[in-house]
């Protein structure tokens, strides 16, 4: 969600950047950078903090899982090539 605060404010301040002489070209100058402000970020691919983190959790047990799987792998490729390479018994 875009915080409309303070797209506002960094509008304002932009509009503060505008030379003394064009006070009166201010209040359009900031309704334009706002805009463009929202437009620019609503373009964005952004997600909430709370989808983030919740994605990140995600990953974080995926990475483990796939962890845990690999060592069983490697123990059963140990136990395969063990009893592979022990002499047949008669």
């Amino acid at each position: 969600m875009i915080n409309v605060q303070a797209i506002d404010e960094l509008a304002q301040k932009l509009a503060a950047l505008v030379p003394p002489g064009l006070d009166d070209a201010r209040k359009d100058l900031t309704a334009t950078f706002r805009s463009a402000l929202q437009s620019g970020l609503r373009g964005l691919d952004l997600v909430t903090r709370e989808e983030f983190d919740v994605q990140r959790c995600v990953l974080l047990r995926t990475r483990e899982k796939i962890e845990q799987l690999e060592q069983q792998l490697q123990a059963l490729e140990r136990t395969l090539g063990a009893s592979a390479e022990a002499p047949p018994r008669h």
